[in-house]
């Protein structure tokens, strides 16, 4: 059985607590979407190659991730019904894109797993 075991509460903190997570719902909510869609490994590499090369076709994914064109397409229809990406239609060839208000965040998350391939190739290199 859980128990807590403090001694005793502070009141004023746990009301500003509630008022901090309360006021930020809205945030907390877009940024669970986003980080739920980008679970995913390809997924997740997808919204770093959108980041890095601004936008990409299916066909371009498909030859990057050495994946079929069908599967990259299923990863980019949840994506788009998330409201994480757009697209748009040049003829026949459909672009896809990072809606800009998640450009921010994901730059964070992407900062991260560069600067851990940095440490990683830093540590193969001795």
């Amino acid at each position: 059985m859980n128990t807590c075991i403090r001694l005793y509460a502070d009141p004023v903190q746990i009301k500003a607590c509630k008022e901090k997570v309360g006021n930020t719902r809205n945030a907390f909510c877009q940024m669970s979407a986003v980080l739920s869609l980008a679970a995913n490994e390809v997924r997740l590499k997808i919204l770093y190659l959108l980041k890095e090369e601004k936008e990409l076709c299916p066909c371009d994914l498909s030859d990057i991730l050495g994946m079929s064109i069908p599967a990259i397409s299923q990863h980019l229809r949840k994506m788009k019904d998330g409201g994480i990406i757009q697209f748009r239609k040049e003829g026949q060839t459909i672009y896809y894109s990072l809606k800009p208000e998640h450009l921010k965040m994901l730059r964070s998350l992407f900062r991260y797993v560069n600067e851990l391939n940095a440490k990683m190739e830093l540590v193969s290199i001795h």
